[in-house]
């Protein structure tokens, strides 16, 4: 549970450089590592006695990460390499991580081996060059681990960029006693029953049967996922894709337009006292979240406890049986490290061996993203007395199974999450014309696109 408050600006400096500038900013990209750390080429696979020698030598690796008691998981790698040494460190969480990375890496020193980042900025890293291509290292073998949406966040243009540690499928979890009220026993399946739970909840109850809030780009993105909309691209070099206006674009953005407008959602900035109230005593009957948020909610509206349900998101098709994703994260080994085959083999254990990702998902509350983690019964059995029993981590993951595995983003995503307050956003705080504020949206990614150089297509 990551990403609700990862809203400010990824980095400072970055949007005011030009996409040719951010590509050559990483000045010590092609350092040489040391104690042997290095496959024999680039574009082949390290061997086996490569591997053996580098952790089997006396080695010091920075990690940094705002994962809390991630030390855990560390330890259990540190006790099967007795070797390698590793300093976990928190140097602040969203804006302040990314802030910090980029100037450690850009002033040469000071970066760590391997650092956290996020699904939607893994691409604005790669642009600047300053995550390692784990290809050599093996990656490729780990695929067949990961929940195949999860690696699609991970492996493209060419390359494969960090190590996928947690996610967040979208799903519906509302309050069975408000909803029963109103006489709903069960969560919506299709989005037009969703708006006619909608109408009854509001002539039935004093409740929304949700929050809108408009300063929440990561939930519009989610939906668009889940609709099919591909909204965003890049290729790996000077071209990125920006359609926000497309016929699936515009289908999510009219929904939701006609929900705000007849009062049927509150817009609500989230994440905030008033919001916390608004959850607690009932203001809003339900919330469309991410698999983070069953645990998120059990810490802040503990006294609602046996009231909620957990359901999948609605479907545009009864027949369908998709979803999107909000939040989720990756553990990336970052190109100046003078020892990459350790940094890999961290990265890469913490985030597969299962007692490590048990770990994750039961003490830390991270949802998981590989396919072992997500069938055991040590995860998928547990009850929830929160949700009146119910085994949500269970319905979760057979929810992340669903996710579109291709959905790729911007290089510049910090742009696009502030622009969006002040298009789409600004239209929902309005209850306006969110289609126009879509079309907005598009224009002034487009046009800050341009100014840093980059082709623009639809």
């Amino acid at each position: 549970m990551t990403s609700f408050s990862r809203r400010n600006l990824l980095f400072a400096g970055a949007g005011v450089m030009s996409a040719a500038a951010l590509s050559a900013c990483s000045p010590t990209a092609g350092q040489a590592p040391k104690g042997g750390s290095t496959p024999s080429s680039s574009a082949s696979t390290i061997t086996d006695a490569e591997r053996q020698k580098a952790l089997n030598t006396p080695t010091n690796l920075t990690f940094w990460t705002w994962v809390p008691n991630i030390k855990d998981e560390v330890a259990l790698f540190m006790k099967a390499y007795p070797n390698i040494k590793v300093d976990v460190q928190n140097v602040g969480q969203g804006a302040a991580h990314y802030q910090k990375m980029r100037t450690a890496l850009k002033a040469g020193k000071g970066a760590p081996d391997v650092s956290q980042v996020e699904f939607q900025y893994v691409n604005s890293f790669t642009l600047t060059k300053d995550l390692l291509d784990l290809t050599p290292y093996g990656a490729a073998s780990l695929q067949s681990q990961f929940v195949p949406w999860t690696w699609g966040q991970v492996a493209f243009n060419g390359g494969i960029w960090s190590v996928p540690q947690d996610s967040g499928p979208m799903g519906n979890l509302f309050r069975s006693d408000i909803m029963s009220k109103a006489g709903i026993t069960a969560g919506a399946t299709t989005w037009d029953e969703y708006m006619t739970q909608a109408q009854t909840v509001r002539s039935k109850t004093s409740s929304y049967i949700s929050n809108f809030a408009p300063t929440q780009a990561g939930v519009m993105i989610a939906l668009l996922w889940q609709a099919g909309s591909k909204p965003f691209g890049y290729d790996g070099k000077q071209s990125v894709k920006i359609n926000l206006t497309d016929s699936v674009a515009n289908k999510v953005a009219t929904y939701w337009q006609n929900m705000v407008k007849q009062d049927l959602v509150s817009v609500d900035p989230d994440f905030n006292d008033a919001w916390y109230q608004g959850l607690a005593k009932g203001k809003y009957a339900g919330w469309l979240t991410a698999a983070w948020g069953p645990v998120f909610l059990q810490g802040t509206v503990a006294k609602t406890s046996g009231k909620w349900h957990a359901a999948k998101l609605p479907q545009w098709s009864a027949s369908d049986d998709v979803t999107g994703n909000w939040g989720g994260s990756t553990n990336a080994v970052l190109t100046p490290t003078q020892y990459p085959i350790a940094a890999y083999e961290l990265a890469t254990w913490i985030n597969t061996n299962l007692q490590s990702t048990l770990m994750f998902a039961n003490t830390q509350s991270l949802f998981p993203t590989t396919k072992d983690t997500l069938s055991d019964p040590g995860f998928v059995d547990a009850k929830s007395s929160f949700f009146g029993g119910q085994q949500v981590n269970k319905l979760f993951s057979q929810i992340s199974t669903t996710v579109d595995p291709s959905f790729p983003w911007l290089p510049f995503m910090d742009y696009a999450y502030s622009s969006y307050n002040d298009t789409v956003g600004k239209a929902i705080s309005a209850k306006g014309d969110l289609v126009s504020g879509m079309a907005a949206w598009e224009k002034a990614l487009t046009t800050y696109a341009k100014s840093q150089g980059f082709t623009v297509t639809q």
